[in-house]
């Protein structure tokens, strides 16, 4: 199995809004991960700071081909007013560090 793990940052604020469109997140865009081979994703909030923490697991990871990436621009564009994000609203992502994983047989 192989996962990923990455955070990201809510613009003050916007974490209400954030949830809600998650909440109703758009079935071809799951659609598509699962075709992408993500198997399991999870945003956590740290409330304290803003600060999401994305947890992807996935079978194998495929190529993400440009026919996939224009729902994947529409998802950045609606979600851009809540975000830090890159001048083409892709969110801004810092991959994290795996320091421990208790049962861990991949």
């Amino acid at each position: 199995m192989n996962y990923r793990v990455f955070r990201m940052k809510l613009k003050p604020g916007c974490m209400v809004e954030y949830k809600k469109r998650h909440d109703v997140i758009w079935t071809e865009l799951e659609d598509q991960f699962r075709a992408l081979g993500i198997n399991k994703y999870i945003i956590f909030l740290d409330e304290d700071t803003d600060t999401l923490f994305a947890y992807q697991e996935m079978g194998s990871m495929k190529t993400i081909l440009p026919q996939n990436m224009g729902l994947m621009q529409k998802w950045w564009d609606y979600m851009a007013d809540l975000m830090e994000v890159h001048p083409n609203n892709r969110p801004i992502t810092m991959p994290l560090k795996e320091m421990y994983c208790m049962n861990c047989n991949f």
